[in-house]
């Protein structure tokens, strides 16, 4: 709370200070209503003094109006602290969040992720702006109230607050409670996004295989998980009710008898006895709220605990002190005596080695290909370039400069990546293009996607450029999705570019017409290409053959035909396969 209050809550202190205000002006209007109880009791209904009429309906009167207007302006004032308070909670995590490497999101779901925008932060929104009001209109009208009651009665007063140092064990362990049920009930609602999010993208695949049940029992576990969580947190913050209730009654009970008792044998008068119990009335909700105060509060810091948990992780990609801009000029990309594991560890406890002293020489404006069976380490390779991950061993070099000693920004302003996992926004075609270059024109564009053979399949869509295309471009086909990734690498313009197994995904058609736009715009650019389909590396200036993290081959196409190793017998397959596909094909 006090870190909440430190980076938070303070910034808003001023706002704070109006809402208190008027906490204070309904505290004391609550206060004055009590205490007009003793003259309506003895000047109106015992001395009958009609003059008094006037001048007391009058003042209270005023003092709901007061009550009123001020209730509305401190609530009005939380709700606008309350909410900035998430705003810039979210503003601040998501900043964070979209900082950090690419592991940390290989490690958490997005769900989890997801819900610390949602269920953590407005659950510490409603406590912040809980307690401060508790802490604020409840414990001022509590003050003004217990006021009226030592004033009229002090010896009655030291009766009725009995009740506050025998609820305070009961009502701690409440607390204690409530935020051990709440960070359970946060986690398993992360799960239960992930899991949707999951069913939800991955739709075809469940119906494809019949899978609706199977999915439908997994989310009903999550939702009965919840359910009974959440049931359980109700029932652990209803339990301050009755606690509070009984030792509320036992005081007004205790009080009823001893100050009537007091009434009957003239030791007070009844205003004064009737101005006390509407103060202790007044004072019991307020008190119940206070009670009822730990657990809600134990709620937020829950959803607190789980937030500074993720803006504490630490980025383990760093760009370092004083670096400097990246100055390509002809985009010469190096991999020296270079070495990676991924963090994840084997069952002895040590990690798995991805690269063991890679050696790749990437010349400026010349093609080079990365081929190898699955796990061979080519992606992790591609990863490494724009400092997705650093290496372990060696250095990454880009005209001899170190990867590590310049800025994220020209690193990766540098470098253009289309991928197989062609990513689309749920946008327009023209936004996922313009994603390309901050900026561009819509000339630009245009140009991009007739460069990269979309233009034409992107005028017969129902809006043109303005057609929204789904999530992940669902609206599109394969082939249209991957020549929309080409036109944003093509506005990007970048001297480098990264393609990781671009068309393997594809069927002879449509790789027909993405090869055509990766040609143009592979020209005059250093090219890094994993290649799937050994054909379409064929022309590449130098292929590299990579096995189990390590180099084993490298020359041209022709050169390692000739030396009859692993690349020989790997194109030797795959011509056997398409020349079968072939043929099943005619038949």
């Amino acid at each position: 709370m006090s870190r909440l209050w430190r980076e938070h809550i303070r910034n808003y202190f001023g706002w704070l200070l109006l809402a208190l205000f008027f906490m204070a002006l309904m505290a004391g209007a609550t206060a004055l209503s009590a205490w007009l109880m003793e003259p309506v009791v003895n000047e109106i209904f015992i001395a009958r003094d009609k003059d008094m009429l006037w001048w007391i309906g009058g003042a209270v009167l005023g003092t709901f109006v007061v009550k009123g207007f001020s209730n509305y302006m401190q609530a009005t004032l939380m709700a606008y602290v309350g909410m900035r308070i998430v705003a810039d909670l979210q503003n601040r995590l998501f900043k964070h969040l979209s900082g950090l490497d690419i592991g940390f999101f290989h490690e958490n779901a997005t769900g989890t992720l997801v819900s610390r925008f949602t269920v953590d932060i407005s659950s510490m929104r409603v406590a912040v702006a809980h307690a401060i009001t508790v802490f604020g209109k409840d414990m001022l009208s509590l003050i003004g109230l217990v006021s009226v009651l030592f004033i009229q009665d002090w010896e009655l007063a030291l009766i009725a607050f009995f009740v506050f140092p025998v609820a305070i064990l009961p009502i701690a362990r409440i607390g204690r409670r409530m935020r051990k049920v709440t960070i359970n009930t946060q986690e398993e609602v992360g799960q239960l996004t992930t899991t949707l999010e999951q069913t939800f993208q991955g739709v075809r695949m469940v119906k494809a295989y019949s899978m609706e049940d199977y999915e439908r029992g997994r989310v009903a576990k999550l939702v009965e998980s919840i359910f009974q969580l959440q049931f359980k947190g109700t029932r652990t913050r209803s339990l301050s009710s009755p606690i509070m209730e009984t030792l509320g009654g036992v005081a007004i009970s205790v009080i009823i008898i001893y100050g009537g008792y007091r009434v009957i044998q003239d030791a007070t008068d009844a205003g004064s006895f009737f101005s006390f119990i509407t103060a202790l009335l007044l004072a019991y909700e307020p008190m119940k709220r206070l009670a009822n105060l730990n657990a809600t509060v134990q709620e937020g810091l829950a959803g607190a605990q789980r937030t500074y948990q993720a803006l504490d992780h630490a980025n383990s990609i760093m760009e370092k002190d004083g670096a400097e801009h990246l100055h390509v000029q002809g985009g010469e990309l190096k991999f020296e005596d270079v070495s990676f594991s991924y963090p994840k560890t084997n069952k002895d406890g040590l990690h798995d080695a991805a690269l063991n002293n890679v050696n790749i020489t990437v010349p400026a404006g010349k093609t080079v290909a990365l081929v190898g069976a699955s796990g061979a380490g080519k992606s992790t390779i591609i990863n490494l370039a724009p400092r997705f991950y650093d290496v372990t061993g060696g250095k990454v070099t880009v005209d001899g400069q170190d990867v590590r000693d310049v800025t994220f920004d020209s690193l990766r302003g540098a470098m253009a990546l289309v991928s197989q996992e062609v990513t689309l926004f749920d946008d327009t075609v023209r936004a996922n293009i313009g994603y390309g270059r901050e900026g561009a024109s819509f000339d630009d564009i245009q140009e991009a996607a007739k460069h990269s053979a979309a233009h034409d399949f992107i005028m017969e869509l129902p809006e043109g450029y303005d057609t929204k295309v789904g999530e992940h471009g669902v609206r599109l086909s394969g082939g249209q999705r991957q020549r929309l990734a080409i036109a944003r690498a093509m506005l990007k313009n970048a001297p480098i570019l990264l393609l990781d197994e671009a068309t393997s995904a594809l069927d002879t058609k449509s790789e027909r017409h993405v090869q055509h736009a990766l040609e143009e715009l592979m020209a005059d650019r250093t090219t890094l290409v994993i290649a799937h389909r050994l054909s379409t590396v064929v022309h590449a200036d130098l292929i590299y053959v990579l096995n189990q993290g390590e180099v084993i081959e490298q020359g041209t196409h022709a050169e390692l035909l000739k030396k009859d190793g692993q690349y020989a017998s790997l194109y030797q397959l795959q011509f056997a396969a398409e020349e079968a596909t072939k043929k099943v094909a005619t038949v």
